[in-house]
């Protein structure tokens, strides 16, 4: 069984550690090497699957901090010259903003410390998020919850007496009568990079929207805010 390539997740682990290095070359006798690995290990797991004996060794570790450190203006010397397009374009998301950096990758850490998620299925319509699989599923389980879809529908019905899309203003019992009543999903608004494990989503953080506008969100990568969707329906309306 073959390692499976590396996930944009664990790319970003691997460029929060490379940058926390600071110009110090990446060796396996760094303590911040090993940690690495060892959180990396952890994610077949976590996913249900299973974990080869040399998955995310310290040695593959090394290599991949060498691959970023060939992407690094800043570093005199060279690093190793096989980074791939996955390594270019995490270093390029994210190595200028370290602050979002340092909050994604905690907030991976964090979510592979949860108890097991091999239940959630990404469907196919959902592009991967910029800040990678595992929060791509936590975002979903939320948006899923179903106490809170209960009552963030509740609370709206309650305040306007009626679930429309917040984008488009689609109404599925005005479309479909009585099949209608009570339909529409939920969108999670809170950024990914600043989810924590043991949070407590509110219902102000979840937007109802209808499954086209829902769909259009998460359809590309980067996923639309709901205000730039909004734009978008407005300017193809002209």
């Amino acid at each position: 069984m073959r390692n499976r390539p590396w996930g944009r997740e664990e790319l970003i682990l691997a460029l929060d550690t490379y940058l926390a290095l600071e110009r110090r070359t990446p060796s396996p006798n760094l303590p911040e090497a090993q940690d690495l690995s060892r959180t990396l290990r952890q994610i077949p797991p976590f996913l249900g699957e299973n974990r080869n004996e040399n998955y995310r060794s310290i040695a593959s570790v090394v290599m991949k901090l060498m691959n970023f450190r060939s992407l690094d203006q800043t570093y005199p010397g060279v690093g190793l010259t096989a980074s791939g397009k996955a390594d270019k374009d995490v270093w390029r998301e994210f190595a200028a903003d370290r602050e979002r950096l340092r909050q994604t990758a905690s907030a991976i850490r964090e979510t592979i410390e949860q108890t097991n998620m091999a239940s959630i299925i990404i469907e196919p319509v959902i592009q991967e998020a910029p800040e990678g699989y595992l929060l791509t599923r936590t975002h979903i389980a939320r948006e899923r919850n179903r106490h809170l879809v209960k009552e963030k529908k509740a609370s709206v019905l309650a305040a306007r007496g009626r679930l429309a899309c917040e984008v488009c203003s689609f109404d599925f019992e005005d479309a479909y009568g009585p099949r209608g009543n009570g339909f529409i999903e939920c969108h999670h608004m809170k950024p990914l990079h600043t989810l924590r494990s043991g949070d407590i989503t509110r219902i102000n953080e979840l937007a109802l929207v209808c499954a086209n506008c829902h769909r259009m969100i998460h359809a590309k990568h980067p996923w639309l805010a709901m205000d730039e969707l909004r734009n978008l329906i407005r300017q193809n309306e002209k």
